[in-house]
């Protein structure tokens, strides 16, 4: 079993190839290839972690779709002064398929 930890958007994944993934917005269109920067490599009982080492290893991923997450409301009250603030967000999100982990 082969399987990368990457770092894809701020944070660290563990994937294998197969695998879809929801990561933080990245510019791409839709059936277009990234690259993720692995951090450690696990080929069978071997373990890459070393900088040097992983500089060859590419970790390939195709953009699925881009979706957005969940509406989240903040609101703001302050008592007795009469100050409320109401403010959305709503976070985008690409969803990317692992399709080679290799030299």
């Amino acid at each position: 079993m082969v399987y990368a930890i990457v770092r894809a958007g701020g944070r660290q994944e563990k994937v294998s190839v197969g695998d879809v993934l929801t990561i933080d917005r990245v510019g791409g269109a839709q059936g277009s290839t990234l690259q993720l920067q692995p951090l450690l490599l696990v080929d069978g009982s071997t373990v890459t972690s070393a900088a040097s080492a992983l500089s060859g290893v590419k970790v390939t991923a195709e953009v699925v779709e881009e979706t957005k997450g969940p509406k989240i409301t903040i609101l703001k009250y302050k008592n007795k002064t009469g100050y409320r603030k109401r403010q959305g967000h709503r976070q985008k999100y690409t969803r990317v398929k692992i399709t080679s982990i290799g030299e």
